[in-house]
């Protein structure tokens, strides 16, 4: 059974526009799936209706088989606005901690996730600081930590390197990886970044643009451990990127629509 099941998704506004159309995808279990596609595809509409934020017009999300109806548990998100996501009156550890507050653990239980967390992603000296002290791209650490604590069963993330410089999204990106190897972490990855969306995906789906629809699914075919500079010089690497790129030229144009 797929961790995650989405099941002819479609999504239609008040206003008559129709921002999804009947998509449908899986996320297997320890899987790294990238979304990309042009701009205006739909792509935070539809990990809106994923994590039950929104609901969706037609079509069904499940989780563990279960479906989603509201905000499930073993679910997390990383925003792509960090400085929003974080509470800058708390410190970085509490930031951590905060999601833990509603599961049945106890103090100590709670600061050794915190503290596990932190260590993941190179911050486990940072937890006495704000937020506010922090860099952007620590910032977005904190907010992967605080996933991470949570142990969740999905991790849903939305185009959350899209506001820090490319040295720091490198970092990220790798950071990212090494969760999704250590940590066995289910994820769902939404880009607009073409490199981006290949790099990091085990599998990936190209959507059309608006109204969003699913263009095409590929399996990506690089190794597990990956490296910014010996990664992207691959062959394979290349030829897959050019793919993407051409599937998304395509998903743009007048006749895909």
């Amino acid at each position: 059974m797929s961790t995650l099941e989405v099941d002819g998704l479609t999504k239609v506004y008040g206003t008559g526009a129709t921002a999804l159309s009947s998509i449908s995808f899986e996320v297997r279990k320890g899987e790294l799936l990238s979304i990309v596609g042009p701009s205006g595809c739909g792509k935070t509409t539809l990990l809106k209706c994923v994590s039950g934020l929104v609901a969706p017009t037609s079509g069904a999300v499940r989780l563990l088989g279960r479906a989603v109806d509201g905000v499930p548990e073993g679910l997390a998100v990383v925003f792509q606005d960090y400085s929003r996501s974080l509470f800058p009156w708390m410190r970085v550890a509490q930031n951590v901690e905060f999601p833990l507050l509603t599961l049945p653990l106890s103090r100590q239980e709670r600061a050794e996730r915190v503290e596990e967390s932190l260590a993941a992603v190179g911050l486990a000296d940072k937890g006495g600081r704000y937020p506010w002290q922090l860099s952007g791209g620590m910032q977005q650490r904190v907010a992967i930590a605080r996933a991470l604590a949570y142990r969740p069963r999905v991790l849903l993330m939305d185009e959350p390197f899209a506001s820090v410089d490319a040295q720091t999204r490198s970092g990220l990106e790798d950071l990212t990886r090494r969760v999704h190897l250590e940590f066995d972490m289910t994820i769902l990855f939404v880009t607009h970044d073409i490199d981006e969306s290949v790099y990091l995906a085990d599998r990936l789906i190209v959507l059309r643009a608006s109204p969003g629809s699913v263009l095409t699914e590929l399996v990506i075919d690089l190794p597990g451990v990956r490296d910014q500079v010996s990664t992207k010089q691959l062959p394979s690497f290349v030829r897959q990127r050019s793919l993407v790129a051409q599937h998304i030229r395509n998903a743009a144009s007048r006749e895909n629509v």
